[in-house]
């Protein structure tokens, strides 16, 4: 595992639930952990908005300042090289999409230092109906890229249908993933999977996940 994780991806993917599952399974194995929310453009799914989670389970949390209220002018004030030459494991929520993704490039060049220990992922949904083929996935993907002056390195397959998802529901999602990874040259590292469904699916490389953010009309 890199030491920073940054997780990208276009609204509605579940990136924002995937970056909460990362930073709790890198708890789980004893290591220090440090969130950084950097979606500064979605104010209903935001790491900010698990701010008692990560307290009870010793996560920090840095978040622009009005994250977690009804103001949306975000500031953002934080050394993010010190972080990351701390011994804290840094997780960067970045927001989703290409405009979200130009908070992340500020700090392009203070992480720049350290590429050897990132590992960049772009999430994907094959059922959002803005990305219904691979090569929409990528077209973003690339977007995000130069917004943020960074560039990924895995592609992780977050496919779903919400409340309604289904092993199938998985298992369809496989081809798209695959053909989005192939195109961008990149590997899938894994497919995420609600955690009651992950027995039922026929794949070797499912990451099994809780779901911690749900829509409000789910909640």
């Amino acid at each position: 595992m890199k030491k920073i994780t940054v997780v990208t991806g276009h609204y509605g993917t579940g990136k924002t639930n995937l970056s909460v599952n990362i930073a709790m399974n890198i708890k789980a194995q004893n290591k220090p952990v440090c969130v950084i929310d950097l979606d500064i453009v979605n104010p209903y799914f935001r790491t900010a908005d698990f701010k008692q989670l990560f307290e009870e389970n010793n996560i920090r949390l840095i978040a622009p300042q009005y994250a977690n209220s009804n103001l949306d002018i975000p500031a953002l004030s934080f050394d993010l090289e010190e972080l990351a030459m701390s011994d804290e494991y840094l997780v960067i929520d970045v927001g989703g999409d290409d405009a979200g993704a130009t908070a992340l490039g500020r700090y392009s060049q203070a992480l720049e230092k350290f590429h050897n220990e990132i590992e960049m992922i772009y999430v994907i949904n094959a059922y959002r109906y803005l990305t219904p083929a691979p090569d929409d996935a990528l077209e973003l993907m690339y977007e995000i890229e130069n917004a943020s002056h960074m560039k990924h390195t895995a592609i992780v397959n977050n496919s779903n249908l919400g409340s309604e998802t289904t092993p199938q529901t998985i298992e369809d999602s496989f081809e798209f993933a695959d053909e989005t990874a192939f195109k961008a040259e990149l590997p899938l590292l894994y497919t995420a999977c609600r955690e009651d469904l992950a027995e039922f699916v026929e794949d070797k490389n499912i990451m099994p996940i809780k779901v911690y953010v749900k829509p409000f009309w789910e909640r």
